[in-house]
């Protein structure tokens, strides 16, 4: 998946030269948290989020009337020369980005000039679509082993018992290199007969470990 794909092209922007002020009625009136700075050619210059705002303004609980402080540039607080992404970029190479830079937003550049942005949220989000999280199903981790076409064998059951896969994550066995843990979210509430074909297919069902236990 691209990042153009899940990348929001309607981001409210402001320049260097707007205020603190303007960067709070801003965030208020389109509900977000971060804002990128651009200049007249869209050309990306810095990011400023609600927690910069937070730092530079007075805290409600001190006695502080300091209105000069709602007027300064956001020049001032913004991040300089932020990362920033491409609209072709792999979303998973971006959720890396966000991990290891802990960033909570990516404006996203295309010739120079910002084109959008994605957010830890939309990541989120899109991870949540991913998984089938918010279908309703059930969820099955299997243990199989590290080989060719052990997925397809997995997969002939589903379709045996005609049950709709909604996902599939795999993931290593942390106890043993030469097995997979493939987590699959179904489209049934109860899968009881589709463990116990797993099961006689030789498949080491993890969870639901128990048909007391089903979810």
């Amino acid at each position: 998946m691209l990042v153009e794909e899940i990348m929001n092209t309607s981001v409210p922007t402001l320049t260097p030269t707007h205020t603190i002020n303007d960067a709070l009625l801003l965030l208020k009136a389109k509900r977000i948290r971060h804002i990128p700075i651009i200049n007249a050619n869209k050309e990306i210059l810095g990011v400023v989020t609600d927690r910069d705002l937070k730092k530079a303004t007075p805290s409600t609980l001190l006695n502080s009337n300091n209105p000069e402080v709602y007027e300064l540039p956001l020049e001032k607080i913004m991040t300089k020369n932020p990362i920033v992404g491409h609209p072709l970029d792999f979303l998973e190479e971006t959720a890396t980005i966000f991990y290891d830079n802990r960033i909570g937003c990516l404006p996203i550049v295309s010739q120079g000039k910002l084109v959008g942005m994605i957010t830890e949220s939309d990541l989120l989000y899109k991870f949540i679509e991913l998984t089938g999280a918010h279908q309703p199903g059930s969820q099955i981790e299997v243990r199989v082993p590290n080989k060719t076409g052990v997925l397809f064998e997995v997969s002939k059951v589903f379709y045996e018992q005609k049950v709709n896969v909604l996902s599939v994550l795999v993931y290593p066995d942390k106890a043993n290199e030469d097995y997979k843990i493939l987590v699959l979210r179904v489209k049934t509430m109860n899968p009881l007969k589709l463990i116990e074909a797993l099961q006689a297919d030789d498949f080491e069902v993890l969870w639901p470990n128990h048909p007391g236990k089903i979810l």
